[in-house]
């Protein structure tokens, strides 16, 4: 039996999702909703919500869409080149709000605020980066590198690589962090090597490994929390 899509001029105007937006702010559409106001238009055998309601079923939600291309957008039946082009914008303008730092330089004082500061970029990345934070005497951050993608490895991610531009930006400590792709942040003994090797070749040159975080999809390890630091 054929259904037919309700479309959008026949639903009361104030329940139509750019005009709720407008009255009750976007924080109270639904996901659904707000990937309508994006698409703007559905076909014209759909509504832009049955359109949005097939594209977000495709993704299972928002975790897939997060990571979609180009030519995934538009395989979808009533995305065209236009509509994907919308929605990777919308998505990399969301990911860079979520990266955003203000120009007052970050400060540390605890292992979450370490995380807080990597997460939202570390957390979907599908291969392992190792990060450093260099931090001045007042733990605030000066700099941050990425020093290696891939998987972690005591004989590739180096201590020289690593102190070495903690010597060339006079940074008093620092704290590394990589992710687990998985999701899952429980340290592996690579990751509990990596980080006592660190910290002995610190202790050497005076700059303090201060914690290792291992990055989960929005959970974290402390290493220092553990006590391996």
């Amino acid at each position: 039996m054929k259904t037919t899509s309700i479309m959008l001029k026949d639903v009361p105007k104030e329940d139509r999702p750019r005009e709720r937006l407008l009255k009750l702010g976007a924080s109270h559409l639904s996901n659904q909703e707000l990937l309508a106001v994006i698409l703007g238009s559905g076909t014209k055998e759909e509504s832009v919500m049955a359109l949005a309601q097939r594209v977000l079923m495709h993704f299972e939600g928002l975790k897939l869409l997060n990571d979609a291309a180009i030519e995934e957008l538009v395989a979808i039946r009533g995305i065209g080149l236009a509509k994907g082009v919308q929605m990777l914008a919308a998505i990399e303008f969301g990911k860079r709000m979520n990266q955003y730092k203000p120009n007052e330089r970050y400060v540390i004082r605890s292992p979450e605020d370490g995380a807080d500061y990597v997460m939202e970029e570390m957390r979907s990345l599908n291969q392992e980066h190792f990060v450093v934070l260099f931090l001045n005497t007042k733990n605030q951050i000066i700099h941050r590198q990425t020093i290696f993608i891939g998987s972690l490895n005591a004989s590739i991610v180096h201590p020289r690589e690593v102190f070495r531009e903690a010597v060339k930006r006079s940074a008093a400590s620092l704290i590394v962090a990589h992710n687990h792709p998985s999701g899952d942040p429980s340290p592996s003994q690579e990751d509990i090597h990596v980080t006592r090797r660190l910290a002995e070749s610190g202790k050497m040159i005076g700059i303090e490994l201060l914690d290792h975080l291992v990055i989960g999809d929005r959970k974290f390890v402390s290493l220092k929390e553990k006590g391996y630091l």
